[in-house]
C-alpha cells in the first residue's frame, strides 16, 4: 500500500506546511542573540591587547597569545559543543555554552596578572566554540525552500556583534579601561540563560533519536504559534520508499546525499559520530570542509586585526600614518568603519547565495577578496589602505556566511552539529595561527610577506571550494548517515 494512502508524512514536509513565521522568528531572535555575543567577544580581541601591552608590560609575543588562546580554546569547544549537541541534545549545549562564555568573560574583567587573563580568555573560547550548534538548531527549524535567505538573516546578527563591539569600544576605552569592555562585553551571554526557557529541542534531532511524539508535540507548537496546519496523517522519522533512489528525477527534491543511501546508520556515541566524518561518503566532504574553515579563518581574523596593526603601526609603515598622528583613536574609528563592511557583505551573501548557489558563491567572493588585498602588498595611503581593508572584510566575511549556511546542510542530522563543529574548529586554528604568523609579520614590517601569505591561503582555498562534490541549493536535510551495504 502506498504511504500516502495511509498519510503519513515527513518532519521535511511538516516543516514546509508549518512555514516560516513568528515560531521560527523567536527561534531566529535566541540564536541571533547567540552569535551576537560571539562576535563582540571576537571583536574585544582588537581593541584590548594593546591595552593590556601597556597596562602590564608584556611583550609582543604575549600580546599576540592572548587573541591565539581564544582561538585555541574554540578549537576545543567547536568539536566539543558539536558532541554533545548531536549525543544530549542541542538545548544542554546551548545552555553550557552560554555558562562557560559568560562567566568565563565577566570573571576576566576581575583578572589579577596576565597569566589568568590568558587563562579566562581561553575558557571564553572554549564557550565561543559553541557557534555551530546555535546555527545547526536554527537551520532544524527552517524550511528548505527558502533556507538561503534566512540563514544569511541569521549571520546579520554576527556583523551587528562586530559593529556593536566596535562602537561600544570606541564609547568606553577612552573613558574606562579594558575591564570595563570586557564586563559590557559579556552581557549578551547572560541575557542567554535569561532567556533559556523560551528554547525548545529541535523536532529534527528529537526524530533522529526515535523520539517522534515528542517531535510531533514541538511541530503542534510551531503550527499553533504560526496559525497553520500540519499534514493530515501520522508523522514519520524516516520516509521509506521502495523506488530507487538514485533514479529520483530531480536532483533538488531529493534529500541530501539520498542517493547514496542504503542503509541507515546512527551515531550512537560521541566517538562514532566523530568517526563517521571519515566514512567513504563523507570524508572528501570533511576535509574540503576543513580547507575552507581555515581559510576562511585565517583570511577574515587576519584583515580584522591586520586593520588594527595597520591603524596603530608607526616608524616601519611612514606612508599610512603620513598625514596623521599614530593615536590610539585611529583604531577605534578604523576598525568601526570597516566592521561595517558586513552589512553590504551579508546583502551580497543573500543576492548570491540561492541565485548561483553555495560553491559559486563561495568562490566568487573569495576571488573578490583577493583582489581588494592586492594592491597591499606594497604600502598605500591611509584612506586607500581603509577603502581596499574593506573591501576585503566585506567579501570575507559574506564568504563565512555562506560556508556557515553550506556546512551544516551538508551532513545528516546524526552528525551535523559535530560535522559543522569539527570543521568551525579547524578554522579556529586558522584564527590562532593568523596572529602568530601574518600579523605578527607586519609587526616586524614585513606587511608584503604577510598580505602574499593571505593570498596564497585564499587562492588554496578557492580552488578547495571548487572540489566540492555536492551543491545544496534548494535540497532538503538529510536525517542519517547513510552507507552502501
Amino acid at each position: 500500500m502506498d504511504e500516502e494512502d495511509v498519510g503519513l508524512y515527513t518532519l521535511n514536509e511538516a516543516l514546509e506546511s508549518v512555514g516560516f513565521g513568528k515560531f521560527q522568528g523567536l527561534v531566529l531572535a535566541y540564536t541571533g542573540l547567540g552569535m551576537f555575543a560571539e562576535a563582540m567577544e571576537i571583536m574585544i580581541l582588537s581593541f584590548i591587547g594593546s591595552a593590556v601591552k601597556a597596562e602590564w608590560g608584556v611583550s609582543s609575543g604575549e600580546e599576540s597569545l592572548l587573541s591565539s588562546v581564544v582561538f585555541a580554546g574554540m578549537l576545543i569547544g567547536a568539536y566539543s559543543w558539536g558532541l554533545i549537541s548531536d549525543n544530549y541534545g542541542r538545548r544542554k549545549g546551548f545552555l553550557t555554552i552560554a555558562m562557560v562564555t559568560g562567566g568565563a568573560g565577566f570573571f576576566s574583567t576581575f583578572s589579577p596578572n596576565y597569566s589568568s587573563l590568558v587563562i579566562l580568555r581561553a575558557l571564553v573560547g572554549i564557550g565561543l566554540g559553541g557557534a555551530p550548534v546555535f546555527l545547526s538548531w536554527f537551520l532544524e527549524f527552517v524550511p528548505a525552500s527558502n533556507r538561503g535567505v534566512w540563514m544569511v538573516v541569521f549571520s546579520s546578527f554576527w556583523s551587528f556583534g562586530s559593529i556593536f563591539e566596535a562602537l561600544l569600544a570606541w564609547v568606553a576605552m577612552p573613558r574606562l579601561n579594558w575591564r570595563w569592555l570586557l564586563a559590557f562585553s559579556s552581557v549578551p551571554s547572560f541575557a542567554l540563560l535569561l532567556l533559556y526557557g523560551v528554547a525548545h529541542e529541535s523536532p529534527r534531532y528529537l526524530c533522529m533519536k526515535g523520539r517522534t511524539s515528542d517531535a510531533l508535540q514541538i511541530l503542534e507548537k510551531i503550527a499553533s504559534v504560526n496559525r497553520t496546519k500540519l499534514p493530515p496523517g501520522i508523522l514519520v522519522s524516516v520516509r521509506e520508499s521502495g523506488k530507487d533512489e538514485e533514479s529520483a528525477p530531480s536532483e533538488d527534491l531529493s534529500p541530501l546525499l539520498s542517493s547514496l543511501n542504503k542503509n541507515i546508520v546512527q551515531s550512537k556515541s560521541g566517538l562514532s559520530s566523530f568517526f563517521m566524518l571519515f566514512s567513504s561518503k563523507l570524508i572528501k566532504t570533511t576535509l574540503l570542509l576543513w580547507v575552507l574553515f581555515f581559510g576562511n579563518a585565517f583570511s577574515y581574523y587576519g584583515i580584522i586585526l591586520l586593520t588594527s596593526k595597520l591603524s596603530t603601526q608607526s616608524g616601519c609603515i611612514p606612508t599610512i600614518m603620513s598625514y596623521r598622528n599614530p593615536q590610539e583613536t585611529d583604531l577605534y574609528v578604523d576598525s568601526f568603519i570597516t566592521t561595517f563592511s558586513e552589512l553590504p557583505g551579508l546583502l551580497l551573501s543573500a543576492i548570491l547565495v540561492d541565485r548561483i548557489g553555495r560553491k559559486l558563491s563561495m568562490a566568487f567572493l573569495f576571488f573578490l577578496a583577493f583582489i581588494f588585498l592586492l594592491p597591499l602588498l606594497n604600502r598605500q595611503s591611509a584612506f586607500l589602505t581603509t577603502g581596499l581593508l574593506f573591501g576585503a572584510r566585506m567579501c570575507a566575511s559574506a564568504t563565512i556566511t555562506v560556508a556557515c549556511i553550506y556546512s551544516p546542510e551538508l551532513y545528516p542530522t546524526s552528525v551535523r552539529a559535530t560535522g559543522a563543529g569539527v570543521a568551525s574548529a579547524v578554522g579556529r586554528i586558522g584564527g590562532m595561527v593568523c596572529p602568530l604568523v601574518a600579523v605578527g609579520l607586519v609587526t616586524a614590517c614585513h606587511q608584503t610577506a604577510a598580505v602574499a601569505l593571505f593570498l596564497v591561503v585564499i587562492l588554496v582555498s578557492i580552488v578547495g571550494i571548487l572540489l566540492f562534490p555536492h551543491e545544496t541549493k534548494g535540497q532538503e536535510l538529510s536525517d542519517a548517515v547513510v552507507v552502501s551495504g
